[in-house]
């Protein structure tokens, strides 16, 4: 169940993810082809270690970088399943380039094929949607990176946070976003945050939502949310969740602090979640909490299953037949 996976997430920091497969260095650039759930916390990680040089593809096959570049990064190849097409081509591509490379995933042909082709391999604990292992898989990636030192940090996290602490605050959110679509606000480096809250409502609360970052939306987006009369049923049914983050650029900060006035003044409905925690991975992966039992009391409030994708199963099924 999806309640369950949420009360047990922080037990995910205890994971000890192992390389197996053969030996990997330590490289400057990373590669991370993923798709869904399976590069969400290569976005987390930009965040919490912005120094880090990642570069996130989620296409077929890898980017449209020179030889000379992709020579000197490792590609890995993230999958939950272990099955996702998109992944399985960036692997191929890479593996038809000779780069260095590692997989990670549950099992299934992602895997199968690291292990018959005497590549490198973490495999993830399973049973859960690959956006409730954020705990599994990020841990995982800083392992294929080499992270220690940021692995150590990360683990603090199974004893710091107590997510039925939040189950609350995440049900009375619900409650108010009834009837409305979210629309998550932040700033661009906090973007992955938003993205996260975002998919989060899509997956698990089975509604549409929708994510945006300051400074760039002032310069467009809010322009369509200058209320008319004309226009007002267009915007009446959205709800503007502004992520406030007090190590952002205190310029940044007055960007919010005005839009959210402009935007009330307009009769729109706008709510401030700020972003607090002891350091960057506990102020990350609290909001996350928040922003889960939020989506399943969402899912709960229209009388629909959260844990499940069914339309996503749909799509698979039909792009698989010839």
């Amino acid at each position: 169940m999806m309640s369950d996976a949420i009360k047990n997430f922080n037990k995910q920091f205890k994971f000890r993810p192992k390389i197996e497969g053969g030996k990997i260095k330590k490289y400057k650039t990373y590669v991370v082809c993923g798709m869904g759930g399976s590069h969400l916390s290569a976005n987390i990680l930009q965040t919490a270690m912005p120094g880090l040089d990642i570069i996130i593809h989620s296409d077929y096959g890898l980017p449209a970088f020179s030889e000379n570049r992709l020579k000197k990064a490792i590609v890995i190849a993230s999958s939950y399943s272990g099955n996702t097409e998109e992944t399985i081509s960036g692997y191929e591509e890479a593996r038809s380039k000779n780069l260095p490379i590692i997989a990670i995933a549950v099992g299934g042909k992602l895997i199968e094929m690291a292990k018959k082709d005497k590549v490198s391999y973490i495999v993830l604990p399973g049973g859960i949607q690959p956006r409730s292992a954020l705990g599994y898989s990020i841990k995982a990636l800083m392992k294929a990176m080499k992270l220690n030192d940021g692995l150590k940090e990360i683990a603090l996290l199974a004893k710091s946070i107590e997510p039925s602490a939040y189950e609350q605050r995440g049900k009375e959110f619900a409650n108010r976003l009834r009837g409305k679509l979210p629309i998550i606000y932040s700033s661009t480096k906090n973007y992955s945050l938003a993205y996260n809250w975002k998919i989060k409502f899509n997956e698990t609360g089975k509604i549409p939502a929708f994510c945006n970052v300051l400074p760039e939306l002032n310069h467009n987006e809010m322009t369509g949310f200058d209320v008319k009369d004309a226009t007002k049923k267009l915007s009446e049914n959205f709800y503007f969740v502004f992520l406030k983050d007090p190590k952002d650029n205190p310029k940044l900060q007055k960007r919010m602090d005005v839009l959210e006035k402009l935007y009330k003044d307009r009769g729109l409905a706008v709510e401030i979640l700020e972003l607090k925690g002891e350091n960057e991975f506990q102020k990350i992966f609290l909001s996350l909490v928040l922003a889960d039992w939020a989506a399943l009391y969402t899912a709960e409030a229209y009388g629909l299953e959260s844990e499940q994708v069914p339309m996503v199963e749909e799509f698979k099924k039909m792009i698989s037949n010839p």
